[in-house]
């Protein structure tokens, strides 16, 4: 495959050529998850997480019709000015972004996508996507992330809080279990569930130091054929997880909002994210900037022990 598309900032291509530790970084939850003037600061923010646990942070962003790995300081003003107009890029935009010279934030399935072909196996992020939850609830899903496929399909590491509570968590679960995606909890027993350090679902293997981490991942990539990244999820700090009551009110309040309003498919989950920001008082805001923040250090961490592990 051609890497024409890709711009690797100098710091990056630098760290990769002498095999040091590297760490993408998403772009949409800058462009498109946290408010102007937020967003930068949080993603200076992530990237001085990397270099403080010794790895070098790569935000993937696509400009003027290029893969950008790793942004320059005018490139990150860009992607979190208020009147940016990036598109939000799945993996299935990448090709149109890229053709038609479109700017773009990439989410978990482009992030990824790009992070594997510029040769990077660490990725950082929040939540992964899943299975939407349904009205009624219970009901067959149809609408369920790429991001689910992606990991698949692609040996890169995603480091993320599990997905978010307001996910069909049991279905993601099942679906990671049937794509033969191997789930580590870090540190815990429990699937976590974004705002909430556990959920009712166990993970099937832990881990408890970046060292284990990387062996595992080591030995999956080396012994097992078929290409799949590797899930590590790290609960919210404990002193930034919402209160579980809390929680469940805002849930339930955003599922009779959704059939009030009728919302179905892709617009179900912006619309409870929005309705958990305003209804807590910006507390799940909070809470999200600190465990992507969390992740971010754990990622790093990990991807230290993998580059040392090469040499």
């Amino acid at each position: 495959m051609s890497t024409d598309h890709l711009v690797l900032s100098d710091e990056v291509a630098d760290a990769l050529a002498e095999g040091r530790a590297v760490v993408a970084l998403e772009s949409t939850l800058l462009a498109h998850g946290l408010p102007a003037g937020r967003n930068h600061e949080v993603g200076v923010r992530l990237e001085r997480v990397v270099r403080e646990s010794g790895a070098v942070p790569a935000t993937i962003a696509v400009l003027d019709g290029k893969a950008r790995i790793g942004l320059t300081d005018a490139d990150l003003d860009r992607v979190c000015a208020e009147d940016s107009g990036l598109v939000k890029l799945s993996r299935r935009d990448l090709g149109p972004a890229l053709a038609l010279g479109r700017d773009g934030a990439t989410t978990v399935a482009s992030t990824a996508t790009l992070a594997h072909q510029a040769g990077i196996g660490v990725f950082a992020t929040g939540g992964l996507g899943g299975v939407h939850l349904t009205l009624p609830r219970g009901a067959a899903a149809w609408d369920v992330s790429a991001d689910l496929d992606v990991l698949s399909t692609t040996p890169v590491v995603v480091v993320c809080s599990g997905v978010k509570s307001v996910l069909d968590i049991a279905a993601t679960v099942e679906v990671l279990e049937t794509r033969s995606v191997p789930v580590l909890g870090y540190r815990t027993d429990a699937f976590p569930a974004f705002y909430l350090r556990v959920s009712a679902f166990p993970v099937p293997w832990r881990v408890d130091t970046p060292a284990d981490a990387a062996a595992v991942i080591d030995a999956h990539r080396t012994h097992v054929p078929g290409g799949a990244g590797v899930l590590l999820v790290n609960p919210i700090p404990v002193e930034h997880e919402l209160d579980r009551e809390l929680h469940d009110r805002l849930l339930q309040d955003g599922m009779d909002l959704l059939k009030r309003r009728d919302i179905r498919g892709k617009n179900v989950t912006p619309v409870l994210l929005e309705h958990f920001h305003t209804a807590s008082a910006g507390a799940s805001l909070t809470a999200n900037i600190e465990l992507v923040a969390d992740n971010t250090r754990v990622a790093a961490e990990v991807a230290v022990e993998l580059a040392q592990s090469r040499r």
